[in-house]
């Protein structure tokens, strides 16, 4: 399929003014053959007015309009968007309306399948949260543990995967490893000994020495990643988060910054619409009770 997205705000405005327009677009993105229920798959529906469709079997309601300024809102601001802001720029009647609307966004964000990191690839580890009084090393009690992946591109910065883990085990680093880097990559990482014994992987240990200002320097690329992800959380959303949603706000970054080159908000608009044309919805009960 052509790429199709719009350009600005104004195209966007002008493609996408009423709902038949929304739901067009999103025909050709995942129902060729025209719009189904999220919910239920079938194909019949009641027009409620302002945006609203009712699917005639299982009487889910759908607003396409409000999804798709959101998601082009989302999208065009270089660092997102909160809740908060979202509420005041769309008039959604609640706070808790557009927060349950980013998240389902966020989900969104993971394209199911995508490709694994490749080349050389820098894995370390950071926390997310405030000191902790009596744990030394790498221990946690309520900080947040999220691992790192960093894509070598020259003597810069390729593409990123982040996932939060609960210990820095050999098992659970291993499995990230799996789940992110493609076989027969170079892993590099530092002296954790929970990276020995990779398999399927050419292991390259970075030995950090007394001086703690060296560490940066031997994995620049995570060490990088790690900075940006914190003042992005600090700033767009002034670390007012609860680690219990940590990974839909990892998520996120991710998707910012592997797509951060591209010369077009618009193109962003239309990879998420795309993606989130592919996740099965999810109700506010499920986004509140997550377990993830």
């Amino acid at each position: 399929m052509v790429e199709n997205f719009p350009r600005n705000l104004g195209e966007l405005e002008h493609r996408f003014a009423s709902n038949e327009q929304c739901r067009d677009y999103l025909a050709l993105l995942r129902w060729p053959a025209g719009w189904a229920c999220p919910r239920c798959q079938n194909r019949e529906s009641w027009s409620l007015g302002r945006g609203l469709y009712r699917c005639r079997q299982c009487r889910y309601e759908v607003s396409v309009t409000v999804w798709f300024r959101a998601m082009w809102l989302v999208t065009s601001q270089k660092n997102g968007a909160s809740a908060l802001g979202l509420q005041r720029v769309l008039g959604l009647g609640s706070y808790r309306t557009a927060w349950a609307l980013l998240h389902k966004l966020r989900r969104a964000m993971v394209r199911p399948g995508r490709d694994r990191l490749t080349g050389t690839v820098e894995v370390d580890e950071t926390y997310w949260g405030g000191p902790e009084k009596g744990l030394r090393g790498r221990l946690i009690q309520d900080k947040a543990l999220i691992a790192m992946a960093a894509q070598e591109d020259g003597v810069g910065l390729g593409r990123i995967r982040l996932a939060r883990i609960p210990d820095v085990t050999q098992a659970t680093l291993h499995r990230f490893i799996a789940q992110v880097v493609e076989p027969g990559a170079v892993v590099r990482t530092d002296g954790l000994s929970g990276y020995l014994g990779l398999v399927d992987y050419r292991h390259e240990r970075r030995i950090q020495g007394p001086d703690l200002k060296v560490a940066s320097q031997l994995l620049p690329r995570v060490h990088l990643v790690a900075s940006l992800l914190k003042r992005w959380l600090l700033g767009t959303h002034q670390g007012a988060l609860g680690q219990d949603y940590l990974e839909y706000y990892l998520d996120e970054f991710t998707f910012r910054f592997n797509r951060r080159k591209s010369s077009s908000r618009g193109k962003l608009f239309y990879r998420l619409v795309q993606q989130a044309a592919q996740v099965p919805p999810a109700t506010l009960h499920a986004l509140t009770h997550h377990h993830r």
